[in-house]
């Protein structure tokens, strides 16, 4: 019988480890809301706000220096994040309203769908913006859609499972559950309501499903509502436009973001994840040294984010990457991860940071990257090299690696850089994508010509909201 009793147990081990060999790993996506690249302590030491979780969650995994949202403002950056297409494909270069149609179109993969077809459950908690149609047309004002009131063309329409939050800040009192408004609250009220569905959601999950968790914050966007709890308890003493209180609303925002964590851990979920938080833009109304201005910007300060990544076993602890990244790389890198297959008509701008997790790539997975501002100024980064295409048709040229601040324009002695840039941008613009595949057509007369620039529309194809 011991012969006999060894050989099971070891069957069993052995069954065991192939099973959680081939386990998918969960993946939880947080996005702050105007979140500086200089605001956190782990990036920059003489910051006085406050931060804790997601300084300990860069000393666990891995803080890239040099990522960068899809665009310098919300609605755009959330585009790049689902579909992994530069905005600018579609036109979009400034923020939506609650009455706004949707811009992501129902037969266009998202990160949800693609995860969802691989067996994922998937959930979006937060701050949509991405645009609804509302059954009844346009019900209640700007600010307060009254309950009941149904939408078609949300979260739900695309890939996720299961949707609670609101459609921007400025509707933020409006709670959507599903397709239709289930609550109407105080400003103060939202974020504590988003944490503790985040939490319920997680404590819900099956034994041995995958998840995909996408977590829009508010915070610390507009309006700036610390709750009671978190009132005067960061020690902040940074004040802008007269707020005192934008500390603690950022020290409740990361609170929120512990909180998910704690309930990873308690649900024993923190090991089989891959936990990545960053910002969907620059800081309002604030440039931190040693880059130049901040949100809306093409500058360095409008679309340079923090960028953190915590899997364990996989990503080493402490780790900084100086690899240029994009948010519009979690398509490419969910997909290498689950071993799905991105369609031709999607993606078109995300490459995989598998590499770059796992410490493999010397350097750096991506080409180049395309940054936008709000008012449709364009840039591509190659390297250190950042040519900037102004929509009033002027040109400047930086040198990153020399001159991060972007204080010297560098264009009149560098043209050779230029012409390459240029042309590669061209490229990028006519096949339609910037990584290897099928070409695509753009739903936007896209072009960088002089005369051209100032003068971009949209295709009739698609009805995209400005």
């Amino acid at each position: 019988m011991r012969p006999l009793l060894i050989t099971i147990l070891l069957v069993f081990a052995f069954a065991h480890a192939v099973d959680a060999a081939e386990t998918k790993p969960n993946i939880v996506f947080v996005l702050f809301d105007d979140l500086g690249w200089g605001q956190p302590q782990s990036y920059n030491p003489n910051s006085a706000l406050r931060t804790p979780n997601l300084d300990k969650l860069a000393a666990q995994g891995m803080r890239f220096t040099d990522a960068h949202s899809a665009s310098a403002v919300c609605t755009p950056t959330r585009y790049g994040v689902l579909t992994g297409r530069y905005p600018s494909r579609i036109g979009q270069f400034g923020v939506l309203t609650t009455f706004s149609k949707p811009i992501i179109p129902p037969g266009r993969a998202t990160v949800a769908s693609l995860l969802k077809s691989q067996g994922y459950s998937t959930a979006c908690i937060g701050k949509w913006h991405l645009g609804m149609d509302w059954v009844d047309g346009k019900p209640g004002s700007e600010k307060e859609v009254p309950l009941g009131a149904r939408m078609t063309g949300g979260p739900n329409a695309l890939g996720f499972d299961f949707f609670c939050g609101f459609t921007h800040a400025r509707n933020i009192d409006t709670i959507i559950e599903q397709d239709r408004v289930v609550a109407h609250v105080k400003p103060v009220e939202n974020q504590p309501l988003m944490a503790k569905k985040a939490v319920e959601w997680l404590d819900q999950r099956k034994p041995g499903e995958p998840f995909f968790l996408y977590v829009p914050l508010g915070i610390p966007h507009q309006p700036i509502v610390p709750s009671d709890e978190f009132m005067g308890k960061s020690g902040a003493k940074d004040v802008v436009k007269n707020n005192p209180n934008y500390g603690d609303w950022l020290y409740e925002g990361d609170a929120y973001l512990g909180k998910i964590l704690e309930t990873l851990e308690r649900n024993h979920l923190a090991e089989n994840t891959l936990v990545i938080v960053t910002s969907d833009n620059g800081a309002e109304h604030r440039a931190y040294t040693p880059l130049r201005e901040s949100k809306r910007s093409i500058y360095e300060g409008g679309h340079r984010v923090p960028f953190v990544a915590r899997w364990p076993g996989k990503v080493q602890p402490g780790f900084v990457n100086e690899h240029t990244v994009c948010l519009n790389d979690l398509m490419a890198t969910a997909a290498e991860i689950t071993g799905a297959k991105i369609p031709d008509n999607a993606g078109e701008d995300s490459v995989s940071l598998l590499p770059e997790l796992l410490g493999t790539s010397k350097l750096g997975t991506r080409e180049a990257t395309v940054h936008q501002s709000a008012t449709g100024d364009l840039a591509i980064r190659q390297g250190p090299w950042k040519l900037i295409f102004a929509k009033d048709g002027s040109r400047e040229l930086y040198n990153l690696q020399m001159d991060l601040s972007e204080t010297k324009d560098v264009l009149a002695a560098n043209a050779e850089v230029a012409t390459k840039l240029t042309a590669l941008m061209q490229h990028y613009i006519a096949n339609g994508r910037s990584t290897p595949g099928v070409a695509q057509e753009n739903d936007f007369d896209l072009s960088i010509t002089d005369e051209a620039t100032g003068k971009r529309k949209k295709k009739k194809k698609m009805d995209t909201v400005r």
